[in-house]
């Protein structure tokens, strides 16, 4: 629960989205933060070394995939003509093997990344133009949904859409499932989607990619309560706190917690407020969604999809599920 320390003139309206999210969150029971605001500059130092991790098997495993399966990934989804659009392509890493691939079999598409962020597509757009500068690239900024939309109304070209990288993972089951329904609704017949997924595996593999011997998974999640405390004037003492992972077999659900050594209050300058802590009480900041292939099947089918093909990588660690719109 949270207590004012003084009265404040502070309106939600007035504070930035980091601030109206962090009020919200931990104003809850349990307390919760959004996993997307482990990205600050620091933030995304400690996820680059993330993914150099030998533990870290997830960007591995999809590489694997793109560099092993490209023929039969294409072969798969059998369009002469399309548009390839990728919703959250971050730097292209992955994908650029299959734009390679895709080129060099001339195919006629044209890449079509989605993002929030008109300056992440720029930095995108510029990369791809310098490594392979007769790829057809049409950033499209704004909010995944909106843009589907907006393509399904003024153009009737046959899509793929790429949705990598375990993404859906972040979102609980149920929440996963209305996504993937309301992402249906803004794509034609015959239109596919290609999207990872994270296997169950043995817990001991998942564990140790979320909670790794070197810590840096650890510095990487209390790096939010740094953040606070640069950008929000916070007081987090973070020597205070300790990550913690769990992993469930059953549901497959991982999670991590920032978890509070000892009773405490801590204020944040601009909230104007603070926050109770008890002993060992913990805020939940990730949710990483495991699944089995009869569960992906079933949600593509929840989704009004149907599966084409399901490529695996070399341990059966990490799915990437080629789907049609019925």
């Amino acid at each position: 629960m949270s207590s004012n320390t003084a009265s404040t003139a502070i309106t939600t309206a007035e504070l930035s989205a980091f601030a109206r999210d962090v009020l919200h969150g931990l104003s809850k029971t349990p307390k919760q933060l959004p996993s997307m605001y482990f990205y600050d500059e620091r933030g995304d130092q400690l996820f680059q070394d993330i993914m150099h991790m030998p533990e870290y098997y997830l960007m591995n495993c999809e590489l694997d995939i793109f560099e092993q399966q490209k023929a039969q990934i294409l072969n798969a989804i059998g369009l002469e003509h399309f548009h390839l659009l990728e919703l959250g392509a971050g730097d292209g890493y992955k994908t650029r093997v299959l734009l390679r691939h895709f080129m060099e079999q001339s195919v006629d598409f044209e890449y079509q990344p989605v993002d929030i962020s008109p300056n992440v597509l720029l930095e995108l757009e510029q990369r791809l133009r310098e490594e392979l500068p007769e790829l057809k690239v049409h950033p499209l900024p704004g909010d995944y949904f909106k843009v589907l939309h907006e393509v399904k109304e003024t153009d009737a070209t046959p899509k793929v859409v790429l949705f990598l990288g375990a993404n859906i993972g972040n979102y609980p089951q149920e929440r996963a499932a209305a996504f993937l329904r309301h992402l249906q609704d803004e794509l034609n017949p015959g239109d596919k989607l290609l999207i990872g997924f994270d296997l169950k595996k043995d817990p001991d593999v998942i564990l140790n990619a979320y909670n790794d011997p070197a810590g840096i998974t650890a510095a990487f999640n209390l790096n939010l309560l740094e953040r606070m405390n640069r950008e929000l004037g916070a007081n987090f003492d973070v020597q205070d706190f300790r990550h913690w992972e769990s992993y469930n077999p059953v549901t497959g659900a991982t999670r991590s917690f920032l978890v509070s050594k000892k009773a405490q209050h801590v204020f944040i300058k601009a909230l104007n407020q603070s926050f109770h802590f008890d002993a060992w009480e913990a805020i939940n900041v990730e949710l990483s969604q495991k699944y089995s292939l009869p569960e992906i099947e079933s949600l593509a089918r929840e989704a009004g999809f149907q599966v084409e093909q399901h490529f695996t990588d070399d341990q059966g660690y990490f799915v990437d599920s080629l789907w049609v719109k019925a």
